[in-house]
């Protein structure tokens, strides 16, 4: 789970952007630093991308000075698998002097890689992939690599904070997939992240997304994990079209792929611009962005991807702590939770626990 002061840090850059848009800084900045893998995932076939690109720690250090980047922005270190990029450690180094809040993806196939860099380089968050029970990570992944990724959370998890990123896909529909990833988490106490298979486009995933999920039973472990039951929940009101919300997670969370294109998000193949050919405050804060951000804010509502609809669903959930829906809907844009416009997050997370 997240401090409170993360969440307030968020906020206040919420309001700042919506503010000043032509000035808007990150919260958030993944940066995909190669597509070289050494799984072989059935819900992602990165792993096929040839030939291999690699961008530069140079290139990564000049995107850190860009003035969108605060010392408060988050960044994400992955690909691919990030730490197979041949300058992992002098990229970490970097930033372990220069900008320490960092996080490093990992989907630990080779755990004495991960372990050492994550002792020696101290991100503030682990990420690390599991998908389930020990043969559905092998059917899904094409590797051995449970007890792999389970030796790296056993070994770190009293050093560094550990996220387990678990994703619901076609290939692991056994709901006791989940139930198993979340008592590992508990049994280690470290925090659970749970997504949902999409079809996006830097991934080349083949599946087609949100066909097959309707209906999803989730564990009652899940509850233990609040962020994530909540996510989970309204993905089925999302997926019956019954759901509608703008999307602020584009306003301050960017990603940048190894070729150096900036999509606008991670669900769409519409990029902004490329870090080759400009900056990335010029790709971020240019006049050409501000009217796509109002125009996707307000009339997207296509993806269901926790990277931008947890914080979406975390905004508005924190809003009707102190305003009526009717005066939310008019100062930050129309949303509805459910098919019924009017009922409020805690009605219908109220009548979704009554009813279970």
């Amino acid at each position: 789970m997240y401090i409170p002061l993360e969440y307030i840090n968020r906020g206040l850059l919420f309001l700042r952007n919506n503010s000043f848009k032509s000035r808007k800084r990150l919260a958030t900045l993944m940066i995909y630093a190669t597509d070289l893998c050494d799984s072989t995932c059935k819900h992602c076939y990165v792993w096929k991308k040839r030939p291999v690109k690699f961008m530069s720690k140079d290139k990564i250090i000049e995107i850190m000075h860009s003035d969108c980047v605060t010392k408060n922005t988050t960044v994400g270190l992955e690909g691919g698998e990030f730490l197979l990029h041949p300058e992992a450690n002098e990229i970490m180094e970097w930033l372990q002097i220069n900008h320490p809040r960092y996080d490093l993806l990992s989907n630990c196939l080779k755990p004495e890689k991960t372990i050492e860099a994550s002792q020696k380089y101290s991100p503030k968050r682990l990420y690390v992939s599991l998908d389930g029970r020990e043969e559905t990570y092998k059917y899904m992944r094409g590797k051995d690599g449970y007890n792999r990724v389970l030796s790296v959370i056993k070994e770190l998890k009293n050093d560094l904070p550990i996220s387990v990123m678990f994703t619901i896909t076609p290939f692991n529909r056994d709901v006791e997939d989940l139930q198993h990833v979340a008592e590992v988490c508990k049994e280690h106490n470290v925090d659970l992240r749970v997504g949902i298979y999409s079809n996006i486009a830097f991934f080349d995933t083949a599946e087609v997304a949100h066909t097959w999920q309707n209906g999803y039973v989730i564990p009652e472990i899940v509850k233990d994990f609040q962020e994530n039951y909540d996510f989970l929940v309204l993905y089925n009101e999302w997926q019956s079209g019954n759901l509608k919300m703008p999307c602020y997670s584009i306003l301050d969370s960017l990603v940048v792929l190894p070729n150096g294109d900036v999509p606008i998000c991670q669900n769409l193949d519409l990029m902004l611009g490329n870090v080759y050919e400009k900056s990335l405050d010029e790709i971020f804060n240019s006049t050409e962005t501000q009217e796509l951000h109002h125009e996707h804010q307000y009339n997207c509502n296509k993806c269901w991807i926790n990277f931008h609809r947890k914080y979406d669903v975390a905004i508005y959930r924190s809003f009707e702590s102190f305003f009526p829906k009717s005066i939310i809907s008019k100062m930050f844009g129309y949303y509805q939770w459910t098919g019924d416009a009017k009922v409020s997050y805690n009605q219908y997370m109220k009548a979704h626990n009554n009813s279970r």
